[in-house]
């Protein structure tokens, strides 16, 4: 199909392009931040990646006015002051030392006595190998997921459109990596696959923005490097509709899964909130103008009329 917007670009319109250099800042100035911010603090991990007992308490009624009485009752005796997460019906404490199982009997039996007799109660223990092996699992999948992508670009489209879709991918991730450092929010399991699920999403809107500007490079005469910018601009703002009302649509059912869903998959939706925003912003402000960046240094090609994509 023949996109022609290109040809008759209305100049009144926002230019990704000429103000890619801010963009550029902003971004680099996040990333020096959370690195910062990741050596400084680190990551709260869970216990998925830290040894040690997470421990779901399920009452039959409603606790959230006694949060102050558990953290007494707990510190009183011996249990220390573990990590908690306090819902209407249901807490989850995070023990940095394993359990034993004499202190799992007593801390189901003070629950029962001091709380809530019908109250519930299933210990998870991780030890350090575990753990261990569980993070580096994550990395190598994240890893994975990146190569993959990578070398499926390169095939599609050219290693110059790899490069950006790559540097917008870890930029992503990164981002959202931070604010879970910043904000001191648990990193578990359910994490790495929110960010697995932000990398899939997120190139793929990169993607469609991409393809675009493969298709309008077709047709379009090229001279100079500002050619090739309109056309850039043109791309981003004809795939704009779609890329809004797309992540509107995910928006929408994620937030649905904030406000609505249960404790545990809490996390999970404010790393995909996270990403979902960002995913948008670097698809157009970072990946499209840094492809024309690397498109810029290409050497020109002599006696040719008009260029496509290479």
């Amino acid at each position: 199909m023949h996109y022609k917007a290109f040809d008759n670009i209305d100049e009144k319109k926002f230019s990704f392009v000429k103000k890619a250099r801010y963009f550029f800042i902003f971004s680099i100035i996040i990333t020096v931040l959370g690195i910062v911010t990741l050596g400084v603090f680190g990551l709260n991990y869970g216990v998925d990646f830290k040894a040690g007992s997470n421990v779901d308490i399920s009452f039959k009624k409603d606790v959230s006015s006694q949060k102050a009485a558990l953290e007494t009752y707990l510190k009183d005796n011996g249990f220390g002051t573990p990590g908690m997460t306090f819902g209407a019906k249901r807490v989850t404490l995070r023990f940095d030392d394993v359990l034993t199982d004499t202190k799992e009997k007593a801390l189901k039996q003070g629950i029962a006595e001091k709380f809530d007799k019908d109250a519930s109660m299933e210990v998870n223990t991780v030890d350090v190998e575990i753990a261990k092996e569980l993070q580096g699992n994550a990395l190598k999948a994240v890893l994975i997921a990146s190569i993959g992508i990578a070398i499926y670009v390169s095939i599609r489209f050219e290693w110059r459109f790899a490069v950006a879709a790559i540097v917008k991918l870890l930029h992503d991730a990164f981002i959202v990596i931070s604010l879970f450092s910043i904000f001191r929010l648990e990193v578990n399991l359910p994490f790495i696959v929110a960010v697995l699920t932000i990398i899939g999403y997120s190139i793929n809107d990169t993607v469609v923005i991409f393809d675009r500007i493969r298709e309008n490079l077709r047709f379009a005469k090229l001279k100079t490097t500002e050619d090739i910018a309109r056309v850039v601009d043109s791309s981003i703002w004809q795939t704009m509709s779609r890329s809004i009302n797309t992540v509107m649509t995910v928006l929408f059912a994620t937030v649905c899964l904030l406000v609505f869903g249960s404790e545990s998959i809490r996390l999970f939706s404010i790393a995909i909130l996270i990403g979902l925003v960002f995913g948008v912003y670097s698809s157009v402000f970072i990946a499209s103008p840094l492809w024309l960046l690397l498109k810029s240094k290409q050497k020109p090609k002599t006696n040719v009329k008009s260029s496509a994509a290479s």
